[in-house]
């Protein structure tokens, strides 16, 4: 697979600790690197410090450049944390780039502002299609989430998503 130009990709914490939770951080290698806000690293250093660790992730320390008033507006609509600020700034200084995020308000204040989100299931869906995992490794990871994952997704949701895998698992083949 030759690289591409990607989007900048910003993460809060929630994705890279479920990630790493389930052993699939490395489905980020998709991306030149990951930039992380000062809260969101420290967030992933108080609760999972071996994600920012691993060997085949760049992940990097950035600080917004700019305080954007939108985005100041949305924290007490959204009751977005220090985390999540952060990222939401750091997301205004880049014209084409991702938010990682697995929290609701969170993206809905990413989509009020025009900025691309994905979650962990995002994630692991989008790692198919780049090659990075198998629609059968995908499957495992994906019901592994409720026992070794503190991700929190209705299990209508983790059902749809893994029937959706397994409809074009059979497709492929």
């Amino acid at each position: 697979m030759t690289k591409t130009m990607r989007s900048v990709i910003i993460a809060d914490a929630g994705p890279l600790i479920h990630l790493d939770e389930l052993g699939c951080l490395d489905v980020l290698t998709y991306y030149p690197e990951v930039l992380l806000p000062e809260a969101v690293w420290q967030e992933v250093m108080q609760h999972r410090p071996q994600a920012l660790q691993h060997s085949l992730v760049n992940f990097k320390q950035q600080q917004s450049k700019v305080i954007s008033l939108q985005v100041e507006a949305l924290v007490p609509l959204y009751t977005l944390h220090k985390g999540e600020r952060e990222a939401l700034m750091l997301c205004v200084q880049f014209s084409d780039c991702m938010l990682l995020t697995d929290d609701t308000a969170a993206r809905l204040a990413a989509k009020s502002l025009n900025i691309k989100a994905r979650g962990t299931l995002g994630l692991l869906l989008q790692s198919i299609r780049h090659g990075l995992r198998t629609y059968h490794e995908v499957l495992a990871v994906l019901a592994a989430i409720p026992s070794q994952s503190t991700l929190h997704v209705r299990p209508a949701l983790l059902a749809e998503v893994i029937e959706q895998v397994r409809a074009e698992a059979k497709k492929a083949t």
